[in-house]
């Protein structure tokens, strides 16, 4: 749930980029920080071990649009890609506003897909949340590689609801802010109807 500070009239809220490991999370976000006026984010916090480079959540704080007087303020994290880390996964997933899941358009990247779809529902649930309840987007990345699975493909097996889906080739940063802005103003919509 986002946090609110008075003093600083800002609104904090948290999305959470998920997926298996090497799908591109970590490049998205490194996209956006390079991107982002650099007045108005925050420092990028990395933390990686000797087993899994993809190891670390970014934080990185986003200035966009005001509620009732308050700014908005975005952090954007990654979980871990591996299974082994899944402590750690349940740890990012406290107090999430938004998801986005990141897909490996790669075929054979598909049975990794769907386990990290899974895994994701659990802690979600874990933590009283239901995805089909909060702000969450999907971005098919890699769709610029040759053994890329057909669109179609990926939206019945990982997107069966119609979420906003985004093509992506997160690298060159195609899609990249497509997608955050999508989870965004879902994050945002749900923030004003809690203000009602």
């Amino acid at each position: 749930m986002s946090f609110i500070n008075y003093s600083s009239r800002e609104i904090n809220c948290k999305i959470v980029y998920y997926g298996p490991g090497l799908c591109g999370k970590t490049t998205n976000l490194q996209y956006i920080y390079s991107k982002t006026n650099p007045e108005l984010k925050g420092k990028m916090i990395s933390l990686a071990t000797e087993a899994e480079r993809t190891l670390f959540f970014d934080f990185l704080p986003l200035a966009l649009g005001q509620i009732r007087g308050f700014r908005t303020r975005f952090h954007l994290y990654t979980v871990p890609g591996q299974v082994f880390y899944d402590a750690s996964r349940k740890l990012i997933l406290k107090g999430v506003d938004g998801v986005v899941f990141v897909a490996d358009s790669q075929v054979e990247r598909m049975e990794a897909n769907l386990e990290s779809l899974d895994n994701l529902r659990v802690n979600l649930t874990d933590q009283g949340y239901d995805l089909d309840r909060i702000p969450y987007v999907v971005q098919y990345n890699k769709r610029d590689l040759p053994n890329a699975a057909p669109l179609d493909e990926l939206r019945r097996l990982l997107n069966p609801r119609g979420v906003p889906d985004f093509e992506a080739c997160a690298g060159v940063g195609t899609g990249v802010f497509e997608t955050l802005k999508a989870v965004a103003r879902g994050v945002l919509k749900d923030l004003k109807q809690m203000n009602r």
